[in-house]
């Protein structure tokens, strides 16, 4: 009798259910995703979205000095290798009405890996792979995590052609064009990302266009923290703006960036760090309504001056010191085109990067940095794996000077849409200012990409 009981109250259940999700079925297929109806505005809609990307990598070299800074394979020693997510994104987008609309964004990202140079440490002894050495988004038990990247309500139209963004937001500075041209996200930040300027950040924003029906130009401004998802902790804002436009019915776009942020200000050190970046761009397969950086040929270069104003300490050979205003530099060139259709494509890209370009070895021993992501410096690395003492020792050089020309090239196979294979090669050299000495990272990787909810193929335009 019991048992008839629970069985008839469970298929009651099971009936009330499916009746609640045929009722509220045109209602529910808006509020869980839609994306072409979330794209028109519609009120009470939202989209579901995410993507991921990562690699069986292997490296088969590794740069002596341990040099790189905070770039993916740094402190890693030549033969590892490695099965790894590099990013997990998982989003949701909702319209709350035709004006107003929110967004949220989940990332698992930034995994440096465990035995990479200490953080916070000039020198020192760590035990690899231990809960002691966590870097990037681990936990301390080294497991991947989910942090808030973006959670903002947008205001639309504001004004027209103008909309107001508050909240954690992508920043202006590569995310919204830039990084979308490049389009191979998966394959590595763009050269001012992987210094480190900002992706996102917590502020208020005006997104606009000067002319709202053809909307090839625009502006982006963004008073924020600096302190991305973090706490903010300082009481100097950052402030990022860039202009844009589209020329020859959308085949080429050039955006102008500039940010500024004081570091310290007191009556005897005045610090600030101010960027001036340009991008151009050219793409084969672009409409009168978007670029299509996906598809056809795209060829684009990005350059940047970063004026860090009072930041180097310098010591004379002569003695004292000098407070050196240093102009690090970098810029980026790439190529990416079809070899088949909608099926295989190509990419190839190099980069060279100057962190200092006040180095006189006639007039200075060393050169030390105040600008976090500006101020590298360089370790000489000990391994010793040995079963019973498994140690990593760093001791550092004091080389903050050393130059980069970082070099990828491989193919993106596509199976089916939104699912991406990319063999590619990854390649950093390093070449010091003060020092004759020259290495370089070398890894060999099989790179894998899939998105749902949104089409990344084209470079998310």
């Amino acid at each position: 009798m019991r048992n008839w009981m629970t069985k008839s109250l469970f298929r009651l259940l099971i009936l009330f259910c499916m009746s609640f999700f045929f009722h509220y079925s045109t209602q529910a297929q808006y509020v869980f995703s839609n994306d072409s109806l979330y794209r028109a505005g519609t009120e009470n809609t939202g989209r579901l979205w995410g993507y991921a990307f990562g690699d069986f990598a292997y490296k088969s070299h590794a740069d002596s000095l341990t040099r790189g800074g905070s770039n993916q394979y740094t402190g890693i020693r030549a033969s590892t290798s490695m099965f790894q997510f590099r990013r997990i994104y998982l989003g949701y987008d909702y319209n709350i009405s035709k004006k107003f609309s929110a967004e949220l964004l989940l990332a698992a990202e930034d995994n440096f890996p465990p035995g990479a140079p200490p953080v916070g440490s000039a020198a020192g002894t760590v035990t690899p792979y231990s809960a002691g050495n966590s870097t990037g988004d681990l936990l301390t038990n080294q497991k991947m995590t989910f942090y808030i990247k973006n959670m903002n309500i947008r205001w639309k139209g504001i004004w027209k052609g103008t909309d107001l963004v508050v909240g954690e937001m992508s920043t202006p500075s590569f995310p919204m064009i830039t990084e979308k041209v490049w389009s191979y996200r998966s394959i590595e930040r763009t050269i001012s990302d992987i210094r480190r300027t900002p992706s996102y950040d917590f502020g208020i924003a005006l997104q606009g266009v000067f002319d709202p029906a053809t909307k090839n130009f625009g502006y982006n401004l963004l008073v924020a923290n600096g302190t991305s998802d973090k706490p903010d902790y300082t009481p100097y804002k950052w402030f990022y703006g860039d202009v844009y436009g589209y020329f020859m019915d959308k085949h080429i776009v050039v955006d102008l960036y500039a940010d500024y942020q004081r570091l310290n200000w007191t009556s005897y050190w005045h610090h600030t760090r101010q960027m001036i970046k340009g991008f151009l761009a050219w793409n084969s397969s672009a409409t009168s309504k978007s670029m299509n950086p996906g598809t056809g040929y795209t060829i684009g270069i990005e350059g940047f001056i970063n004026t860090l104003s009072n930041d180097n300490s310098a010591p004379r050979i002569a003695g004292g010191t000098d407070t050196l205003t240093t102009s690090p530099s970098g810029i980026s060139v790439y190529v990416h085109g079809d070899i088949i259709k909608n099926k295989l494509r190509f990419f190839a890209r190099y980069d060279a990067y100057n962190p200092n370009n006040k180095v006189n070895a006639s007039v200075y021993k060393s050169y030390t940095g105040n600008t976090s992501n500006y101020n590298d410096n360089s370790y000489r690395t000990f391994y010793n794996y040995a079963p019973a003492t498994p140690t990593v020792t760093y001791f550092t050089t004091g080389d903050q000077t050393y130059k980069q020309q970082f070099i990828t090239a491989g193919l993106d196979w596509k199976p089916s849409n939104r699912v991406h294979f990319m063999p590619n090669v990854w390649y950093n050299s390093y070449s010091s200012q003060i020092a004759s000495n020259k290495d370089h990272d070398l890894v060999l990787r099989l790179t894998f990409f899939f998105s749902f909810g949104k089409n990344y193929d084209n470079g998310g335009f």
